[in-house]
């Protein structure tokens, strides 16, 4: 079974537009995800990138229309301009994290951890919440079948594999949300490159 890291940013618009078309594709060859929130300010820090409001205006400018035009094309509804954008995504990170471990512990088999993460994504573009609060992601964890108090008993677990999530990601070439790494090494930046992620899995590409 082939496994997919996916690393991602629980604040990123471009990973809230990608949808479940990355649990779709999963399902469809039969690969595996471990799912990797990590913090792309120090992902940024660390590999060129930088931050929306450090960007030249004519930039700024173009990812709004690029942030409309994909949601149109997606049939994701967004808010490019969400009133809590920027937040904390620390917190948010943490209970995907927290939900993955109690799934792998055997403690919560009904939970999905794809529809976690973009709970958490839709309710900062689209739903104007706060995801560094903990009702509201304590919402999105019952509402994907998880205990909503992993909220606070999984702050430790969170608070270290976050930071080891970002570090890993670092080292495996990783500078952008979403991004897929498969097994074989090969990678995909971009919920634009779903679909060439999909080919590489049905050995086209």
């Amino acid at each position: 079974m082939m496994q997919i890291d996916y690393y991602f940013s629980t604040l990123s618009p471009f990973t809230y537009l990608a949808g479940l078309r990355l649990e779709e594709i999963a399902a469809k060859h039969g690969a595996r995800i471990s799912y990797r929130p990590m913090d792309v300010m120090a992902l940024f820090a660390r590999t060129g990138g930088t931050p929306v409001g450090e960007r030249h205006p004519s930039r700024q400018a173009y990812r709004l229309q690029e942030l409309a035009r994909l949601s149109k094309k997606t049939g994701l509804p967004i808010n490019v301009k969400p009133a809590f954008f920027p937040t904390n995504a620390a917190p948010s990170s943490y209970a995907v994290i927290a939900a993955d471990q109690a799934q792998r512990e055997g403690k919560a088999d009904e939970g999905d951890l794809g529809a976690l993460a973009h709970g958490l994504l839709r309710s900062c573009w689209y739903e104007e919440k706060d995801i560094a609060q903990d009702e509201v992601i304590g919402d999105c964890l019952e509402a994907a079948g998880f205990d909503r108090g992993l909220t606070l008993s999984g702050l430790l677990v969170g608070a270290e594999n976050y930071a080891r999530n970002t570090e890993q990601a670092v080292e495996a070439g990783v500078f952008g949300s979403p991004f897929y790494i498969c097994e074989d090494g090969a990678a995909f930046w971009g919920q634009d490159r779903l679909e060439f992620l999909d080919a590489h899995l049905a050995g086209e590409l």
